[in-house]
């Protein structure tokens, strides 16, 4: 790490402590202060944001991004420590935090899957128990809110934890509603919305239809997708509460592929010729059925659990094969909470729970035809199954309003089931065991401000395609799991501040929330892609450290500011790798003191809005997002550079007609204003095919967005 990175570092750790010491004095009775809001992705109870000592961060409905509601790179911009690229302008992204998940682009990666990051929709699985996460149930168009826990959370979440994100459906408004949005946009975008919520009883229903179609700015890179969710949160008694969420899709994306640096700098928008021959794509439909219960046993006393079952049926061609996948992914936990008081002011809060989460399922290998379909023979027919269970015990003590200390541990299980029906040498299974220990502590200064340390263990086991290896220039075992791999781990030390302050005197001018995170990590056995992540090495120790720094400051005459930065250093401490699979045999490289693959040293985003009530709801709206450059290879000579996107947006909330209950909204808006040509993301230690590397996944041009919205508040 160089000394300028040292000196970032050591400047924003003084200025968390001046921070601290600014706001030392007692203002509890002098300021209003902005809403502190509640958060349960943290420590999976309700608790304020400000106390858990976890880096956190939260969206509301109304701060989401007007958008195509598509990607969410859309609406992850915004926060500290997550990079989220569009890979093809839709919902398949590359999603990264502190570096967990930068590995999960490639052919043999899977598109439209991430890595290392679990992603809940009210609360259910999106994360395979392998630990992959597809995006296709993921309706960000109706999402009421989104959570995001940056911090590693294995301890209360188990595998796959390095980060955690729930997107919420919209469950709280006040009174039935219904609106319908047409959006239209760049390169054949179109996407219509109907959104509803109706009242029964003391309960609340809600409704997220879309249909949305693109053809895509790349050859070889449309897609559409149909996507409902809806549900019904009802309590059932004076201390029972219960829900259940239905989602559905049919989603179905071409895969361009990637480009070596000629090709892109002759036409990015060109695809791979061997992509376009086979008719590269994926066409999934599934869906989930979930329901939600909790039941206070008395004052102190609390049980919860949760079931889903989820049915998938999958088509692919990749690879030279066409692929049916037929799943079902089933699972549920259960909770127990015990409130108490020691002594005075000392509370303590005790939470046992368990996951349990099964996947299985047979997967038909094809031949693929010469237009990309389905052809016979048969080549092989394969049982892919994968079981998680975890177990945790979590005990958080507040002693009176100031100080509070969190203890927790949990056990996982991860077991992979894999047999050919046609080659019955390849049969195999393998467990995966781990203990994750976590331990916190926050010091509020203030109601208002706080500070927390933390230090934790994670685990991520290989992935099941990282499991199955393939043979290489014939000069390879091949098994049915690979028997290499083992499981990442990690140790996480964090320390940060939180803080909502009005500014002003006796009338507050302006409201400033913001929170600072600073965290070094240590990862031994980290997984790392070859050949487009046709086969996996591991590393033999990773170190990552960083700065996290989030902040909005709202002014009461309309105007806001949102920034978020981060400054990282991601090394590889000891990495030796076998160079067989390049024709060197017996020989290795060394890549220790590299910087590791796929994470930018730097990244932020500064979004500024003015929104008056002057102008009854209109607002006018700037992006800049900022991506530092970045290598695609362990040996560090395949250099992504750096990009800055601007954007830029015009448009009304809700401007009522007349007397009615009807109202409009819309806006307009233009992503890459200056039509800066970039690569959007990349693939890790990529091909190189006659001395030239496939690894650039094209950003998109300037392209335009817009739409219109009726509503009606019933």
């Amino acid at each position: 790490m160089s000394c300028f990175r040292y000196y970032k570092i050591s400047a924003l750790l003084v200025l968390l402590t001046l921070c601290t010491r600014a706001d030392a004095q007692d203002e509890r009775d002098t300021i209003v202060y902005n809403m502190d809001p509640v958060v349960s992705i943290g420590t999976r109870m309700p608790e304020s944001w400000i106390q858990v000592p976890l880096a956190l961060s939260y969206i509301e409905m109304k701060d989401i991004p007007s958008g195509k509601g598509y990607g969410l790179d859309e609406i992850l911009m915004g926060i500290p420590g997550v990079l989220a690229q569009s890979r093809y302008g839709n919902q398949d992204i590359r999603l990264t935090i502190r570096g967990y998940g930068a590995r999960g682009a490639g052919e043999r990666s899977n598109a439209g899957t991430s890595r290392g990051i679990r992603i809940l929709t009210n609360g259910f699985p999106e994360t395979e128990p392998d630990g992959r996460t597809a995006f296709d149930l993921v309706d960000i168009s109706g999402a009421g809110g989104v959570e995001v826990m940056r911090s590693n959370a294995s301890s209360v979440y188990g595998n796959a934890s390095g980060g955690v994100m729930n997107i919420m459906s919209n469950t709280d408004f006040d009174s039935p509603f219904a609106a319908f949005t047409e959006e239209l946009g760049s390169f054949g975008f179109r996407k219509e919305i109907l959104r509803a919520g109706a009242m029964v009883g003391s309960g609340r229903m809600y409704l997220s239809l879309s249909n949305t179609n693109s053809g895509g700015w790349r050859q070889q890179s449309r897609s559409t997708q149909t996507l409902v969710t809806t549900g019904l949160t009802a309590p059932l008694g004076k201390r029972t509460n219960m829900g259940v969420h239905v989602a559905a899709t049919s989603n179905l994306f071409d895969i361009p592929g990637p480009l070596n640096q000629a090709q892109y700098d002759s036409a990015a928008e060109q695809a791979d010729s061997l992509y376009i021959r086979r008719d590269e794509r994926r066409f999934n439909r599934l869906g989930r059925i979930g329901v939600t219960a909790d039941h206070g046993l008395d004052d102190n006393n609390t049980i919860s659990a949760s079931m889903f079952v989820q049915p998938k049926y999958l088509q692919r061609s990749e690879r030279g094969t066409y692929r049916d996948f037929n799943r079902y992914h089933i699972g549920g936990n259960a909770m127990y909470s015990n409130m108490s008081m020691l002594s005075g002011d000392t509370r303590n809060t005790v939470l046992v729970g368990i996951d349990e989460a099964y996947q299985d399922g047979a997967i038909l290998f094809y031949t693929l035809s010469s237009t990309g379909q389905r052809a016979l023979p048969l080549r092989d027919n394969k049982r892919e199954g994968a079981n998680t269970f975890g177990a945790f015990l979590q005990d958080e003590i507040s002693f009176g309003d100031q100080w509070l200390a969190l203890l927790g541990v949990r056990y996982d299980n991860i077991t992979y089931y894999s047999e050919s029906y046609i080659n019955l040498k390849l049969q195999d299974t393998k467990s995966f065991e781990h203990w994750t220990p976590k331990a916190g502590i926050t010091y509020r200064i203030s109601p208002s401000h706080s500070i927390y340390a933390n230090l934790g263990g994670g685990v991520e086991v290989p992935a099941g395609n990282e499991t199955d290896p393939i043979g290489t220039y014939g000069q390879d075992t091949v098994y049915s799991i690979n028997p290499l791999l083992e499981p990442i781990q990690s140790t996480t030390v964090e320390v940060g501040t939180k803080q909502i302050v009005s500014l002003g005197d006796a009338v507050p001018r302006a409201y400033l929330t913001y929170d600072v995170a600073l965290y070094w990590l240590q990862v031994t056995d980290d997984i790392i892609p070859y050949r487009n992540g046709r086969f996996y090495f591991t590393a033999g120790k990773t170190e990552r450290m960083g700065v996290e720094i989030g902040g909005n400051i709202q002014f009461t005459n309309g105007f806001s500011v949102n920034a978020a930065f981060t400054f990282s250093n991601n090394e590889y401490k000891e990495y030796t790798v076998d160079s067989i699979h390049y024709g060197n045999p017996g020989k290795v490289a060394d890549y220790s003191g590299n910087e590791m693959v796929g994470v930018p040293n730097l990244f932020y985003n500064i979004g500024v809005k003015y929104a008056s009530t002057a102008l009854m709801g209109a607002y006018i709206s700037a992006n800049l997002q900022h991506v530092g450059d970045y290598f695609a290879d362990d040996a560090n000579k395949i250099n992504v550079p750096a990009y800055a996107i601007l954007g830029a947006r015009v448009g009304i909330d809700h401007l009522s007609i007349g007397s009615s209950k009807f109202y409009v909204g819309g806006f307009a808006g233009v992503n890459n204003l200056t039509d800066e040509k970039y690569i959007g993301s990349a693939w890790l230690n990529p091909d190189v095919v006659s001395g030239s590397a496939r690894y650039i996944e094209p950003g998109l041009p300037q392209n335009f967005i817009g739409a219109l919205s009726l509503g009606m508040d019933l």
